[in-house]
């Protein structure tokens, strides 16, 4: 696991340069410019994204399953939440009735490198639109699951999994005989599983926003991941736009998707 992943307060500092140095530029174009833009950010972790979103005006909420990392995100956040401009709720989103929940829906909603952790996503990404404005976006930043490192096998205690490209692609029998034959714990083995069974590409992301009625926006297709400038020291890049329309080898060398979509 990269080292940065470990060492939380840094791992939130990342979070916030990436995201204001890229998402928020990316998203500026679709929102007004207003004070009381809301943004709710599903999976905010440490709150890293939620920060930069503050230092940019807004008022944010975030939803955070894992109770360590929410306490982690009361933390970070503590100043703004005692000042009203932020809120962080330790919930499952399914159980969040926003009208009950919220004085007000939001403008923005925030996934980042959260939905390919989702189980039964064509139930999900439509439960979007409870939480949403009737104007509002909705933005996903996610690795493509057949993009070369789109199992996460980076968190592999083996070094040459660690960095061994696309075998997450391998059927499921031989994927897991290869976990275990290199050693790798029971809990990294269910996770990466897990990632296995909830993994999306940029292909079926469109049937699902197609089939819910979703409009898209703007996209952009990262060959080199913007937070790669911390994991590797590579500067972003985006993909060749004639790459970007051959579906095959879009899914697979794009390692990041930036989608705004609105419903």
């Amino acid at each position: 696991m990269f080292d940065f992943h470990k060492d939380k307060p840094r791992y939130f500092e990342i979070q916030r340069i990436v995201t204001e140095d890229s998402i928020i530029p990316f998203l500026t174009p679709y929102l007004e410019r207003k004070q009381d833009n809301r943004v709710l950010e599903i999976g905010c972790a440490e709150a890293g994204v939620l920060k930069a979103f503050l230092n940019n005006g807004y008022n944010v909420t975030g939803v955070e399953l894992s109770t360590a990392r929410y306490e982690n995100a009361k933390k970070f956040l503590a100043e703004d939440i005692q000042q009203g401009r932020a809120a962080v709720i330790n919930k499952n989103i399914y159980d969040i009735n926003p009208e009950e929940e919220f004085s007000q829906l939001f403008d923005v909603i925030v996934l980042k490198d959260v939905i390919e952790h989702i189980p039964d996503q064509e139930r999900f990404i439509p439960k979007l639109k409870d939480f949403l404005t009737d104007d509002g976006i909705i933005f996903f930043a996610y690795p493509p699951w057949w993009m070369p490192f789109g199992g996460h096998q980076q968190i592999c205690e083996h070094k040459l999994l660690r960095t061994l490209p696309w075998f997450h692609l391998l059927p499921i029998a031989i994927y897991k005989w290869i976990l275990k034959s290199f050693g790798e714990n029971q809990g990294t083995i269910k996770e990466l599983l897990e990632i296995k069974a909830t993994g999306i590409n940029i292909g079926r992301m469109y049937r699902i926003l197609r089939e819910n009625n979703f409009t898209i926006l703007e996209e952009v297709n990262w060959l080199i991941n913007p937070i790669y400038k911390f994991k590797f020291g590579w500067n972003q890049k985006k993909l060749f736009p004639f790459l970007a329309r051959i579906p095959i080898l879009r899914n697979l060398i794009t390692t990041a998707h930036y989608v705004i979509f609105k419903k």
